[in-house]
């Protein structure tokens, strides 16, 4: 068995993971980064003896540990060595965690843990791959050659930091107009709340006076609905999405590139929009095109990742 950890700026989800890249049993619980370091890392231990305990196993049954984390990662020394939306520079997380358990422990950079991930299930054995993920932040991961392509210095793929706006938006990085600013789940939350404030009797006002907060939901919920102020915000955000897909598609012309994070659950009202902005604008009008799709694993893609990738 393989323990997989997708630490999130939100939640941080554990799972128990066979040889085949099939979860067994998975908890989760609120980061809160703020905390600080050791004590996220005593709650994932606490979680792991869990999921192990609701399958009838043992620590002794591990063979291994991959974290997936956020920002860029020290893959040999098992260090995050910057996290901007954990707060997190230079934490030695492997080493914090093996004071729990006596197994390898592998460090990802989450997006490459959930590219391998969404790539074990639906690759299709391609020689390039490319996932998206659209969460809290946007991550990015690529395989070339069936491989994770990390860079020479660990720092690879990094594709929510591409510039789509010049001085645009802060980015939790230190620069400005980052991809990560307009795609994000956050930066939909925020477009949203600037277009409740624009427009306060638009429908997303009520909807979030009925649910307490604004979501990723808000605007595709209240757009389904025939909102047009809502309509504005996704179709606003969807084009955003698209820009920088097709940026990473002139790029690297990749066979497959998947979408993925909690927003990829709204389908094909995501995909085709996606889907038809990108394919009009690559810059490749005459050769085969790249395959975009929808993620299979979703949230579960970073578990699985981790998990596989320390299997390695």
């Amino acid at each position: 068995m393989y323990i997989g950890i997708d630490l999130g700026g939100t939640n941080v989800a554990i799972g128990c993971v066979d040889e085949k890249g099939n979860i067994l049993a998975k908890k989760s619980f609120p980061t809160e980064s703020k905390r600080g370091y050791k004590a996220i890392v005593k709650e994932m231990a606490d979680t792991i003896h869990d999921v192990m305990s609701d399958i009838g196993l043992s620590a002794e049954d591990i063979k291994a540990i991959g974290i997936g984390s956020p920002g860029t990662v020290d893959r040999e020394n098992g260090v995050v060595v910057f996290a901007g939306n954990l707060d997190m520079v230079k934490v030695p997380m492997a080493d914090e965690l093996g004071k729990y358990f006596n197994v390898p422990i592998n460090m990802e950079n989450d997006a490459n843990a959930a590219a391998y991930g969404e790539y074990i299930v639906c690759g299709h054995d391609a020689d390039s791959f490319l996932l998206v993920t659209l969460g809290t932040g946007v991550g990015g991961g690529i395989i070339l050659n069936k491989k994770i392509y990390r860079g020479f210095n660990n720092a690879g793929a990094e594709v929510g930091h591409i510039t789509v706006m010049m001085d645009g938006e802060q980015c939790t990085c230190g620069k400005k107009g980052c991809y990560e600013c307009y795609a994000s789940v956050t930066a939909l939350k925020k477009q949203t709340e600037d277009m409740i404030k624009k427009c306060p009797e638009t429908m997303m006002s009520e909807w979030v006076k009925e649910h307490g907060h604004i979501s990723g939901r808000t605007a595709f919920e209240c757009a389904d609905k025939g909102d047009k102020a809502a309509i504005e915000v996704r179709d606003n955000y969807l084009k955003y999405v698209a820009e920088g897909i097709t940026s990473l598609m002139n790029i690297f012309q990749p066979e497959i590139i998947v979408i993925g994070g909690g927003i990829s659950k709204e389908g094909d009202t995501l995909l085709n929009p996606v889907k038809e902005f990108c394919y009009k604008n690559d810059f490749n009008k005459f050769m085969p095109k790249t395959k975009i799709q929808i993620a299979k694993l979703f949230n579960d893609a970073g578990i699985v990742g981790a998990a596989m990738a320390a299997k390695m």
